[in-house]
């Protein structure tokens, strides 16, 4: 069932966006954001072909609860169709990015990882704990990809063919700002 399958799969990304900064990212400290962004791509990319081996290339259902059916009261209002799925998609992701831009702005973990952000050497001076800190980051972004993926998984099916949405996605980075939660 859905609800004793979600803690599991919140624990297992959290596990798999540790792994990925230990074993991908730590030896890759000093190096540009650009070369950080190119290995995480290419990370995605094993995980994708292991994962197409160990489980193969089927389109799988993903039933969230949610019906992917139109509300009718906006389309006689505004004349446009609005499928309830896609309205719980963004009333999530928008308590996603308050809550985390929250966390930044009013907590001391939250200045300790803007800190990190900012000038990890400069953060590590004044004794705030790098590895911590790129744990904890790690770990916030499995638990959003995974969040992420359920919804997309629930309109298109769980498949890995979704790299490439991600990858769409790049631009809207460039745009908002590599560490800039509202951008």
């Amino acid at each position: 069932p859905f609800w004793a399958a979600l803690p599991v799969a919140v624990g297992l990304m959290v596990l798999v966006g540790m792994a990925t900064e230990r074993l991908v990212l730590r030896p890759l400290v000093s190096q540009s954001e650009d070369t950080l962004l190119m290995a995480t791509i290419g990370l995605a990319f094993v995980i994708e072909g292991t994962a197409q081996l160990a489980w193969g290339v089927d389109v799988r259902r993903l039933d969230l609860g949610i019906h992917d059916v139109p509300i009718e009261w906006l389309a006689d209002t505004f004349g446009v169709l609005i499928s309830q799925l896609d309205i719980t998609a963004g009333v999530v992701a928008g308590v996603m990015v308050a809550v985390l831009a929250l966390v930044f702005s009013r907590t001391k973990v939250g200045r300790g990882l803007r800190a990190v952000a900012d000038d990890h050497t400069a953060a590590l001076s004044i004794g705030i704990p790098l590895k911590h800190i790129w744990m904890l980051v790690w770990a916030t972004a499995g638990v959003v990809a995974l969040v992420a993926g359920m919804l997309w998984g629930a309109r298109s099916g769980v498949q890995f063919a979704l790299v490439w949405v991600a990858l769409k996605a790049l631009p809207v980075l460039i745009i908002g700002g590599f560490t800039s939660v509202p951008g």
